[in-house]
């Protein structure tokens, strides 16, 4: 092996935070290494690599999630970093079925000569979105570093849910259908379009919301015939869908005419050279369902105000496990998921 090869593995690379293979892989060599098997049989912990840790306390499950946020530029179209950090955190605990918050942590690192303005402003932002979410931060921590030390703001949320049922995102099988909640690849682009003073046609804006709310009518509509759900974020779409086949050990067939991508969208990533389904959203979700059940799941989410668009994108198939296969209109090929990050710090 070549020096730079051996470098090329010692040293940690931005593909390592895409949300993809490359970030997984680094997960399960270095943090789940000496990782203590879970108190319970029945927990969800760490080593299952889903969007939270599930505990059984009493009568019920406890979910608990923990997410950090160094969104560049820290104001952007549709949105801050305040906003995103605390939709990204109701949004994890959403994913696990848990849509009642009982509580948020915020952990905020300063940079010496952060405005003070620009943070009374991200905190107004916050608490919106924790009104829209029926949330509340119940407690918190501030430090400040010095000039250089880091860039601007640094946010950490946690969030705390109870719900009496846990769905995984690793519960699929042949013959499910799969829903995306509303039109994928708005935040990456508005993120990409507002950092690089991009003039696009067309009005780009982050889908950034939490979308607990959303949630919990597809679970009251759809029952146990809700099987699976996660947030296309890092790595977007695909990144979503090759981790749920991959852990669900099925096929997965992507209609790509059936996906909804709003026209600005669409047109700057094809300006770019960008697939809008590598794209990471922020108020999206990918959600699993019983086929007998899909059609009650997609009309209680075209009734919510954040799923009007909504639309049934994919099926499970027996064949190619572990692998997301689109289908074009005109033929199928392997749809690739990400290796390295698109666009680093958009979440």
């Amino acid at each position: 092996m070549s020096t730079l090869a051996i470098e090329a593995r010692e040293r940690i690379t931005l593909r390592h935070g895409s949300g993809g293979r490359a970030m997984r892989a680094l997960i399960e060599d270095v943090f789940l290494q000496r990782v203590e098997a879970n108190a319970s049989p029945q927990d969800v912990g760490p080593e299952a690599m889903d969007d939270g840790a599930a505990l059984w306390i009493g009568d019920r499950w406890i979910v608990v999630t923990t997410d950090s946020h160094v969104v560049h530029p820290v104001f952007f179209p549709g949105g801050d970093i305040g906003r995103l950090s605390i939709c990204g955190t109701v949004n994890d605990l959403a994913m696990m079925g848990a849509t009642e918050v009982l509580g948020l942590t915020c952990g905020v690192i300063l940079e010496e000569g952060f405005l003070r303005e620009d943070l009374e402003r991200i905190q107004a932002s916050m608490a919106e979105a924790c009104r829209e979410a029926g949330a509340r931060i119940v407690t918190g921590d501030t430090k400040v570093m010095g000039r250089g030390e880091i860039d601007g703001i640094v946010l950490n949320t946690a969030g705390v849910a109870a719900t009496g049922r846990v769905v995984r995102d690793c519960g699929l099988s042949v013959g499910d259908r799969i829903i995306v909640t509303g039109a994928v690849g708005d935040h990456g682009l508005a993120i990409l379009a507002a950092r690089h003073g991009l003039k696009l046609e067309g009005d780009l804006a982050s889908d950034v919301a939490p979308i607990n709310g959303l949630v919990r009518a597809a679970l009251s509509a759809g029952g146990d015939g809700v099987i699976a759900m996660k947030d296309p974020t890092r790595g977007g779409l695909s990144s979503a869908l090759h981790e749920m086949a991959q852990k669900s050990g099925v096929g997965i067939v992507l209609e790509e005419v059936a996906v909804p991508v709003h026209e600005p969208v669409r047109a700057a990533a094809d300006l770019l050279g960008i697939d809008p389904l590598h794209v990471a959203n922020e108020g999206k979700a990918v959600i699993g369902v019983r086929a007998d059940a899909a059609d009650a799941v997609l009309e209680a989410l075209r009734a919510h105000p954040l799923g009007r668009e909504a639309a049934i994108v994919a099926r499970c198939i027996a064949e190619r496990p572990g692998n997301v296969i689109l289908d074009t209109g005109f033929g199928k090929r392997l749809l690739s998921e990400p290796e390295g990050e698109l666009l680093p710090r958009i979440c």
